[in-house]
């Protein structure tokens, strides 16, 4: 296979129009770039493969038959790609046009990084806290958890999770890059190894970071924009999430932390296991509340429509996250080449109106 400078591999369940979306973004970002893109499908039940292999032939597409969670379906593109770099990629992000080309150069002109993040925005273009954060050792998830890191988030030593002391307009050495955006140098990955497979979906991402730094490598964060739609592939009401989301979170301090710490480590399972039984019965709350009609106090959001046939994705985002603090409102895009218009947690049919 002929080697090129950067494989991009976006894992997907049953987000066509997100990904659809995304694709087109990264073609954009693509331009004279020498690359080739994976997608591996996670079995998706809303025809993903069907819509999308048509509209992008020069896209590779792997389909699997089952589901089989988010690092073994990164793995099976990633020992198939040839580029110098690596990039994951979630589908449900927008990648503005000159994103990849100042991570490549980049790490082109530092050798000691073995991978990059970029400055993530929310829906409302709100800076995506998880764009930077610290590994979460023992002492740093004590914080998390107690609410310490809550009360002084600005501490380098109580705020260490999501390093809010770092300027965010800055690139800067961090710990954990998200697994939404993470570009990383081949010749790191066959140090270090691939994804953990034991990680179903949540923490792989901190896990491949940790065995970064401790292959010798930097982590860095670069403030280059994306949009993360975040979840649009995960049903975040569900039982299973929140298991996943908290065993994944066991499965990383069992593998580094779990005999060095044992005392503090029955405190931080405990933590755990709490926080998941809290979340589960806020969801269930939040069900029964809504199947018995009763109102539930979320602000409606307004939205501001952007056509992304016509506008950068740099132009839209700047714009999104340079809103007025007290009045923000969420992207919405629209499209008359998929004729869709794509909202966080949903997509219409575009009627035509611009």
């Amino acid at each position: 296979m002929k080697p090129v400078k950067l494989s991009i591999v976006i894992v997907s369940y049953n987000v066509r129009y997100h990904l659809e979306q995304c694709l087109h973004s990264v073609q954009r970002a693509l331009l004279g770039i020498d690359a080739e893109v994976w997608v591996v499908d996670n079995a998706s039940t809303d025809g993903s493969v069907e819509y999308l292999q048509p509209r992008f032939p020069g896209v590779r597409f792997i389909a699997n038959a089952e589901n089989l969670g988010f690092s073994r379906a990164n793995n099976l593109a990633i020992r198939k790609s040839s580029g110098e770099y690596v990039l994951l990629l979630n589908p449900d992000t927008i990648v503005a046009e000159d994103t990849l080309r100042v991570c490549l150069n980049f790490l082109d002109s530092h050798p000691e990084v073995g991978a990059t993040g970029v400055r993530m925005l929310h829906p409302d273009g709100r800076f995506a806290p998880e764009s930077r954060r610290g590994l979460p050792t023992p002492f740093t998830s004590f914080c998390k958890m107690s609410g310490l890191g809550t009360l002084f988030p600005n501490s380098r030593i109580f705020g260490r999770y999501y390093m809010r002391y770092l300027d965010p307009e800055k690139p800067n050495p961090i710990e954990v890059i998200s697994g939404a955006f993470n570009m990383i140098r081949k010749k790191a990955l066959d140090q270090i190894g691939l994804l953990d497979e034991d990680f179903f979906m949540y923490g792989e991402d901190i896990d491949l970071s940790y065995r970064l730094l401790q292959g010798g490598w930097q982590n860095f964060y670069l403030p280059c924009l994306i949009l993360h739609y975040k979840g649009e592939s995960t049903e975040k009401s569900s039982y299973r999430y929140v298991h996943v989301f908290y065993e994944a979170m066991l499965i990383f301090f069992n593998k580094h932390y779990g005999k060095r710490h044992y005392l503090l480590g029955q405190f931080i399972r405990l933590a755990v296991y709490v926080r998941a039984l809290i979340d589960m019965w806020q969801r269930l709350v939040q069900r029964i509340r809504t199947r018995l009609h009763c109102p539930v106090r979320y602000a409606v959001p307004g939205y501001v429509r952007f056509d992304f046939d016509n506008t950068t994705v740099k132009e839209m985002l700047e714009r999104l996250h340079n809103q007025p603090h007290g009045k923000r409102l969420w992207i919405e895009t629209f499209s008359r080449a998929t004729g869709k218009v794509i909202r966080p947690g949903e997509v219409l049919d575009w009627e035509g109106e611009s």
